[in-house]
C-alpha cells in the first residue's frame, strides 16, 4: 500500500507542509512527486531535518520520522518561495499527469494533492480549472464530485469552480440526478454508510420561497429528489440553504461552490479536506491554496494535508475491506 502526494505549486506552501508532514512516521510509504532540490532547499530554509530518498516507483516500506521518499521531477527554472514562474507549469502539470495515470495503473493506492495556483497554470497558456476537472478528464469519466469535509460536516457540491452567472443554467435535471447517485454510492463505498441522509440545498434564498424567489427548486430540483426517493435514495430537500446545517444528515448537497463552503471552513479550516468522488481511484486534497506570503517563513499549517494523508489512508483500507 502506498500513497502518491504532489508537490502542487513550488513557489507556493505544498514544500513546507510535506517537510512538516514527514517530520513524524507515516505507517504508510508515502511518495511525493516533486523536485528534491527544491524540498531540501525549503527544508534548510524552514531549519526541518529532511532525509530525501529518491525513487522511481512506489514503494511499500514505511520510513522513519524526518525521511521522505521522493519520485524526481525537475524544475527549469529555479524556485523562490512566494514568487510565481510561468515556464515552471508544465512539469507542475506533468507531476499531476504522472499522478493520475499511476493511480489508474494501480501503481499507487491514492494520490493526496498540495495546492495549485490556478491562475498562473492559466496564465502559462493551459486551460485549468482545478484538481477535480483535471483528473476527471484524465480518468476519462463524465461527472464527478467535489466532497468537502472536516470533524462537523461532509459538504458536497453540485457546480464547483464556476462563474456564479452560470451556474443556473449548469444545473439540469440529469446532472443532479448523476451527482446525487454519485455521492451516494460513495459514500457508501467509503463511508459504510448503508443508506447515506443527504440533505439538499434549494438554489434561490429560502429554496426559492414557493416560486417568487426563483422557480428551480420546483421545475429542476424537486422532481430529480422525487425521482431518487423512489428508488429508495433518503433524501430531504431542497430546503434553505441558510438553515440546512441544522439538518440531521450525513451530508449536505450545496448547489455551488460559495453556498456551503463558507461555513464548513468556518467551523474548522485547519482539518478541512476536499476528497473527489466518481473516479476510479482515490483522490483526497487539502482544502487551502498556496498562501505565497507564507511559502518559507515557517508559518505555514500542515494540519489539514495531515488529515487528507490519514483519510486517505482509512479509504484505502475501507476498499480493501470491501474486495476481501
Amino acid at each position: 500500500m502506498s500513497i502518491a502526494i504532489t508537490l502542487g505549486e513550488p513557489a507556493g506552501i505544498g514544500a513546507d507542509i510535506l517537510i512538516q508532514l514527514v517530520q513524524r512516521a507515516w505507517p504508510t510509504p508515502l511518495i511525493v512527486l516533486g523536485d528534491p532540490d527544491v524540498l531540501s532547499a525549503r527544508a534548510k530554509l524552514l531549519g526541518l531535518p529532511l532525509q530525501i530518498k529518491e525513487t522511481e516507483g512506489s514503494e511499500q516500506t514505511p520510513l522513519a520520522a524526518e525521511e521522505m521518499y521522493c519520485k524526481p521531477f525537475s524544475f527549469p527554472h529555479p524556485v523562490t518561495p512566494g514568487v510565481l514562474n510561468a515556464a515552471n507549469v508544465p512539469v507542475l502539470l506533468e507531476i499531476l499527469r504522472y499522478a493520475g495515470q499511476a493511480c489508474l495503473e494501480k501503481k499507487f493506492d491514492a494520490v493526496v494533492t498540495a495546492p495549485v495556483h490556478k491562475s498562473i497554470i492559466n496564465d502559462a497558456g493551459f486551460y485549468f480549472c482545478g484538481h477535480t476537472e483535471f483528473f476527471a478528464k484524465l480518468a476519462k469519466v463524465n461527472r464527478v464530485v467535489m466532497l468537502l469535509m472536516n470533524a462537523r460536516f461532509k459538504m458536497a457540491l453540485v457546480t464547483t469552480h464556476l462563474p456564479l452567472k452560470k451556474v443556473v443554467d449548469a444545473i439540469t435535471q440529469d446532472m443532479l440526478t448523476e451527482t446525487i447517485e454519485i455521492l451516494n454510492n460513495d459514500l457508501k463505498k467509503y463511508f459504510k454508510l448503508k443508506r447515506p441522509r443527504i440533505a439538499v440545498c434549494g438554489l434561490n434564498p429560502h429554496a426559492g420561497e414557493g416560486g417568487y424567489l426563483g422557480d428551480e427548486e420546483k421545475k429542476i430540483i424537486s422532481p430529480v429528489l422525487t425521482a431518487l426517493k423512489e428508488k429508495g435514495l433518503d433524501l430531504q430537500g431542497p430546503l434553505s440553504a441558510d438553515t440546512i446545517f441544522m439538518e440531521n444528515a450525513d451530508v449536505i448537497l450545496a448547489m455551488y461552490h460559495d453556498q456551503g463552503l463558507p461555513l464548513l471552513k468556518l467551523s474548522d479550516f485547519h482539518h478541512a479536506v476536499n476528497l473527489t468522488l466518481g473516479l476510479p481511484f482515490i483522490r483526497a486534497s487539502v482544502d487551502h491554496g498556496t498562501a505565497l506570503n507564507l511559502a518559507g517563513t515557517g508559518r505555514a499549517d500542515a494540519r489539514s494535508l495531515i488529515s487528507a494523508v490519514k483519510l486517505a489512508i482509512e479509504l484505502i483500507h475501507a476498499v480493501k475491506e470491501d474486495k476481501q
